[in-house]
């Protein structure tokens, strides 16, 4: 007779879990979330939570919405499954492609889609490649990144990105001679501001340092540079005034190209469909997953430009293939889901909404601004962060031991909110569809467990 064992002993035993203490996890049981609807997620013991980081950073449309369930349905029952190998296709993936390109920032002439953000971000990196062998550069293959930056966890994806978690004992960044993944400093005004340095000033010197690593390593070198409009992973980390501003011309002085890493800011986040848009970014290359499908099936997409596209297209032809692609890229049924996705978007006045409640959200996040640990608060749209600090006069951050960050968390998850420590900054990123009445509700929550972490501290 099989032993009954509870879903969470379960999955201690046999699942391999992601971004998670393997070795604690036998002594804090996973959360096990067995239902959702709205903005709210429900445990296998009954307990509601507010969703307020959207899952990870993608159920725009909350956790219940009838037409995106009923667009899959459909799908699955029409054509569950072909793939776009070989001059083959699909309804869905031909209209997702052109509504995409309809919806992009700047002009754009193809869409390559994926199965996830580090699919994508990893095929913009090898269509970088490709696309500086096609025009007779191959020695103009660098990529250069920012610190603090997350662009995924494939190879080549976590390469680009600057998190040290992500590099630490998995060899990475990939170590190629010469080096292809570059480093420039993270455009945190509030932490590496130099005192006195107005958000112009610094975003000058970083823009300067940026030129300078360019002419350091060669401008015949350097292929690309790759940014998130809103640096997530990393803290929810806003530019500054004048950033991408000052990082482009550099970019288009030497010839490099631009890619908008746009997998968490993409279809209304910061208050347009394209976190590009709202900092004035004009990328040759574009990748965009999560809210696409408001996380319902996983797809990613690559727009690229018409500069991009016929280089890599006629260099097709003299290979005879792009070579390529992946087993479910334009997945009917995932395309399906991330059509009637943009569908509702238009249909709800979802952007209209997001900036009418936008002052709102960044209202309740500045109130608590004035907490004794509270040292930076910062958003735009409808996504945001805390950073908190063991002395804000001095800007001195809590130690590491402490995990002040992952407190609080797990504070406000006993408050019925759900939110993620990223360090010791607390994001936040609801639903698109939150109304003002559940904007609220989070933030009472957020507050309860805020006191309570501040009469912690006290004691």
């Amino acid at each position: 007779m099989t032993e009954h064992r509870s879903t969470a002993d379960k999955d201690v035993a046999t699942h391999l879990h992601s971004y998670t203490n393997l070795a604690a996890l036998p002594q804090t049981p996973p959360l096990v979330i067995v239902q959702g609807d709205g903005i709210h997620v429900v445990d296998d013991q009954g307990r509601r939570y507010v969703e307020g980081m959207s899952g990870l950073w993608c159920a725009s449309l909350g956790f219940s919405n009838q037409r995106l369930a009923d667009a899959g349905a459909k799908a699955l029952q029409t054509l569950p499954y072909y793939h776009t190998f070989n001059q083959r296709t699909n309804v869905a993936v031909a209209d997702l492609a052109e509504r995409l390109l309809a919806l992009a920032p700047v002009p754009m002439a193809r869409v390559f889609f994926a199965n996830s953000g580090s699919e994508a971000n990893d095929s913009a990196a090898k269509m970088v490649w490709y696309y500086h062998n096609a025009i007779g550069k191959p020695a103009k293959k660098k990529i250069i990144a920012r610190r603090n930056a997350y662009h995924g966890v494939t190879v080549a994806a976590a390469s680009m990105g600057g998190l040290d978690g992500n590099h630490r004992d998995f060899d990475l960044p990939l170590a190629t001679a010469p080096a292809r993944f570059l480093h420039v400093d993270c455009p945190h005004h509030y932490r590496y501001a130099e005192p006195g340095e107005t958000e112009q000033d610094f975003s000058s010197r970083l823009a300067a340092q940026l030129e300078e690593r360019i002419l350091a390593e060669g401008p015949e070198t350097v292929a690309a540079f790759i940014a998130e409009p809103v640096m997530g992973a990393g803290g929810v980390l806003v530019p500054p005034a004048g950033y991408f501003e000052k990082v482009q011309a550099v970019l288009r002085k030497y010839d490099v190209l631009m890619i908008a890493d746009e997998v968490i800011c993409g279809f209304g986040r910061t208050g347009n469909m394209f976190g590009s848009t709202t900092f004035g970014i004009q990328p040759d290359i574009l990748t965009c997953a999560k809210a696409l499908s408001s996380g319902y099936v996983p797809i990613s997409a690559v727009m690229v430009n018409d500069k991009v596209h016929s280089a890599i297209a006629a260099h097709s032809g003299k290979l005879g293939s792009f070579g390529h692609g992946y087993t479910y890229s334009g997945h009917p049924v995932a395309c399906a889901v991330a059509l009637e996705t943009l569908k509702v978007y238009e249909d709800q006045h979802i952007l209209e909404h997001v900036r009418a409640l936008a002052p709102a959200f960044l209202a309740g996040l500045q109130a608590f601004a004035d907490q004794p640990c509270v040292g930076n608060v910062r958003g735009v749209g409808l996504i945001g962060a805390i950073e908190l600090m063991a002395d804000k006069t001095t800007r001195t951050p809590f130690a590491a031991e402490h995990k002040a960050g992952y407190r609080l968390a797990q504070l406000a998850l006993e408050e019925g909110l759900i939110v993620r420590a990223m360090g010791d900054s607390i994001g936040l990123c609801p639903p698109l569809i939150i109304t003002r009445t559940e904007l609220d509700d989070l933030f009472a929550r957020l507050a309860r467990a805020m006191e309570r972490f501040q009469a912690e501290l006290q004691q």
